[in-house]
């Protein structure tokens, strides 16, 4: 690798972004999040910093995701993130404009993926390629993608659960529904509101879900205690709040995954079927941490389910590996500008 050709894989995410450099691996992964002033439609803070201001904001700010359900919802934004992100995973010294690899979602239109493309190029990338999340997932988890053996791989996100079929080097079934972490985050929110007549924000959604969320129910159950806004006198308040209610108040959205998963199951050909009973579905993505997950899974449609080492960061390395090796990836790699 020439010194002049700095490549960066990016793993653009509804709700976070990672920067993998080769050789380094992850430099950078911080919250998809932008604040932008409304006077003069300024972007003042990015990632980490504008994330804290989430729902702490004075009404001239808006700090906001660009990402919607894993595409481009604000083209300006995005771009402008992408570009401070790839400087800040470069350095300030940096002369010379990278060659990246995105991730996009399997069900991404052409539109969308030229979008992406565009993007990186407008935020100073000397070339951009995009693959599709499973693939990258699938790569990143170790799966040997060229085989001629069916490996399944199940994606979960922020804002869409992936879920593919992979054999030799391509996708066989696959589909892509926009419900995952964030559906979680807000299901929990409304159960909250419903139950206990708690307002409680995005941010406290996601910790419940993380430290007491489980996707079967537990016989030992976990508690925490909730802190928002009571919704009748207006005044703050806390509730305690356990496990198994948090199983149920997620239930419709977890059907909504397990139905992906069994839909592309039955998609399936037959002799990669027989390759997926024996190999397992492999779970990446960060929402696929949610306790028993691959439990759930394993109920509901009668096959092992596992979940790959790093889970959160297998789209990431997928795109650092596929980089240094972009000669053998290239079949799986969709056409750059």
């Amino acid at each position: 690798m020439s010194m002049f050709s700095k490549k960066l894989g990016i793993d653009l995410g509804t709700a976070n972004i990672l920067v993998y450099y080769p050789g380094k691996g992850i430099v950078l992964n911080e919250p998809s999040v932008v604040a932008v002033s409304e006077q003069d439609n300024k972007i003042l803070a990015v990632g980490i910093e504008a994330k804290e201001m989430i729902g702490r904001t004075p009404e001239s700010i808006v700090a906001y995701r660009p990402m919607r359900d894993g595409v481009i919802a604000d083209y300006r934004v995005t771009e402008a993130m992408l570009h401070y992100y790839i400087n800040k995973a470069l350095g300030p010294w940096n002369l010379f404009k990278p060659e990246v690899m995105i991730s996009v979602p399997a069900g991404v239109t052409s539109t969308e993926r030229r979008a992406v493309v565009e993007a990186a190029i407008k935020a100073g990338a000397k070339n951009a390629y995009v693959v599709k999340e499973p693939i990258l997932a699938a790569i990143g988890a170790g799966i040997p993608i060229y085989e001629a053996r069916g490996h399944m791989v199940v994606d979960i996100g922020g804002g869409t659960t992936d879920v593919a079929v992979i054999s030799l080097g391509g996708i066989v079934a696959s589909t892509s529904v926009k419900c995952a972490g964030d559906r979680i985050d807000h299901a929990i929110t409304d159960y909250i509101k419903k139950t206990f007549n708690l307002a409680v924000g995005d941010k406290t959604a996601e910790d419940i879900k993380m430290k007491i969320g489980s996707a079967v129910p537990l016989e030992e159950e976990l508690t925490m205690t909730v802190k928002g806004r009571d919704f009748i006198s207006g005044l703050p308040r806390s509730a305690e709040i356990a496990t198994n209610e948090i199983v149920k108040a997620i239930d419709k959205e977890l059907r909504e995954m397990i139905k992906a998963i069994k839909d592309v199951l039955q998609d399936t050909p037959p002799e990669l079927s027989s390759d997926i009973i024996d190999q397992g579905i492999i779970m990446t993505g960060g929402s696929s941490l949610l306790r028993n997950f691959p439990e759930l899974v394993y109920r509901r449609t009668g096959v092992k389910a596992t979940l790959a080492e790093d889970a959160l960061y297998c789209v990431a390395k997928g795109t650092g590996i596929a980089l240094e090796h972009i000669d053998i990836y290239k079949k799986s790699i969709i056409a750059k500008k």
